[in-house]
């Protein structure tokens, strides 16, 4: 899906998602990242799902986000007992939910001004 509203050159997001990859600001990623409206990492590690770990979320949490998406690849997949009791102690509000939806949710927090992180994973 390609969406085609305008955004602030100096903030990102997220532009299109297709089976295989999401475009941020129109350059098109195939592995995990991290994205909010002014920062983003690409070389966010873990690059897949299966290998995330708690300590992965604190570059999310030093970002100082009031809502984290994590979008799980192609299907919805709740984290693990300890990434999950770490999201909820971080008192921060998070869903999880496949990365398409997960890109959707992303765009409409952002377009309320909402102070969002997404993780999001790969679609293969």
């Amino acid at each position: 899906m390609k969406f085609s509203e305008e955004h602030d050159s100096e903030q990102y997001a997220i532009t299109g998602y297709d089976h295989q990859s999401v475009r941020i600001n129109d350059k098109r990623f195939d592995q995990g990242f991290i994205l909010s409206a002014n920062h983003f990492n690409p070389n966010w590690q873990p690059q897949v799902y299966t290998d995330l770990e708690v300590f992965h979320l604190d570059e999310i949490f030093a970002l100082q986000p009031e809502v984290i998406l994590l979008g799980t690849g192609t299907k919805q997949t709740f984290p693990p007992k300890d990434i999950y009791a770490a999201l909820i102690n971080s008192k921060i509000g998070f869903e999880v939910m496949n990365t398409q939806a997960a890109c959707r949710t992303f765009n409409i927090l952002i377009a309320d001004n909402r102070n969002v992180v997404a993780a999001l994973f790969s679609l293969c």
